[in-house]
């Protein structure tokens, strides 16, 4: 990124404010148990962590939304959650970063998802999950469609499927959900998760990363961006999608975009940044793609910006997001290091 690019990014960023993004996956609580390490159980051959500090975040495509508003737009999150205390600490966190929670489903058969990972001394010692997918009810999904169709009718700008295979994108409602957004010429980005890759047919952009760009055609893993650049042209013409953003860690990013009857790819380096946690990266990829997108941006700008949010998130402990100051603050730096 040169100047030009840097005054293009800021003004972009300026038209972030009040821009209105539907998110529609599904959420979970991420509480994190931090603590030190001593000594080794006499019970068991595991590590004692001794408590100093607990605290619960946004997860999933709530991340997504609050992501979003942390860049200075209007989330508009659509999910589902149980009639249980989580939710209730789910709607008070929402508030906290100034997220409605008005379009939350509540399905009483259906426990709100939760994800606790205990770390000590910056690293994740153990996970434990409490979720039962198969609980959410048909009539929670129509209701959660019913309020994404509201949306797109309120003129949001851009919709996210934010798929972490938790329950209400299945296929029925991610064929739904794409067709009412496309009706309305709505852009339509997706983090997505395997089993479902090939329904994604058609959207504004898709966001896996290399495993799941793989697993989603069905294809053993190769390294190597040469390999990279023949599996990106191979799902655009599988799924049809305007374009691919594959995310590679330290490899950066390509972006792969239809250009009349070929397709154009364009490889986005990372910067050597230091890695302390991946959790909740690619909830930061999406929405800072999908914001800058509907904010004018090119999708090459889109990505680039991306880039950008995903190298300071990874940079933070736990589920973090990124500010728009920030992220300009990134691309100036880059500037300087170029």
């Amino acid at each position: 990124m040169n100047q030009a690019g840097f005054k293009r990014l800021s003004s972009i960023v300026a038209g972030f404010r009040g821009r209105k993004i539907a998110v529609f996956g599904d959420m979970m609580l991420d509480r994190y148990i931090k603590g030190s390490v001593k000594r080794i159980s006499p019970e068991a051959p595991v590590p004692v962590v001794r408590v100093t500090s607990e605290s619960t975040v946004c997860g999933g495509s709530a991340n997504v939304a609050v992501n979003i508003a942390a860049l200075g737009a209007v989330p508009s999150l659509i999910s589902v959650t149980g009639k249980d205390a989580a939710a209730a600490e789910f709607r008070a966190l929402l508030g906290k970063s100034g997220i409605s929670p008005a379009f939350l489903i509540r399905d009483e058969n259906f426990p709100t998802i939760e994800k606790t990972r205990v770390i000590a001394e910056h690293q994740q010692v153990v996970r434990f999950d409490r979720e039962t997918p198969a609980n959410m009810s048909h009539a929670a999904r129509k209701a959660a469609l019913a309020a994404l169709e509201a949306e797109l009718k309120a003129g949001c700008q851009a919709v996210i499927l934010s798929d972490y295979g938790k329950g209400l994108l299945e296929p029925g409602t991610i064929r739904a959900a794409i067709e009412m957004s496309l009706k309305r010429r709505v852009p339509v980005f997706v983090d997505p998760k395997v089993e479902h890759f090939q329904l994604y047919r058609g959207v504004s952009c898709i966001t896996p990363n290399t495993l799941e760009a793989f697993g989603g055609m069905r294809l053993t893993p190769r390294d190597g961006q040469e390999a990279a650049e023949k599996l990106g042209r191979e799902i655009l013409a599988k799924l049809a999608c305007r374009s691919l953003l594959i995310t590679q860690g330290e490899h950066g990013m390509t972006l792969f975009k239809r250009d009349g009857a070929s397709v154009r790819s364009t490889h986005i380096p990372t910067r050597a940044v230091e890695v302390f946690d991946v959790t909740g990266a690619g909830d930061t990829v999406i929405s800072t793609l999908a914001l800058t997108w509907a904010a004018g941006a090119s999708p090459e700008e889109a990505a680039t910006a991306a880039n950008f949010a995903a190298g300071i998130v990874v940079g933070k402990l736990g589920t973090a997001s990124v500010t728009s100051e920030e992220l300009l603050d990134s691309a100036r730096s880059w500037i300087k290091t170029a």
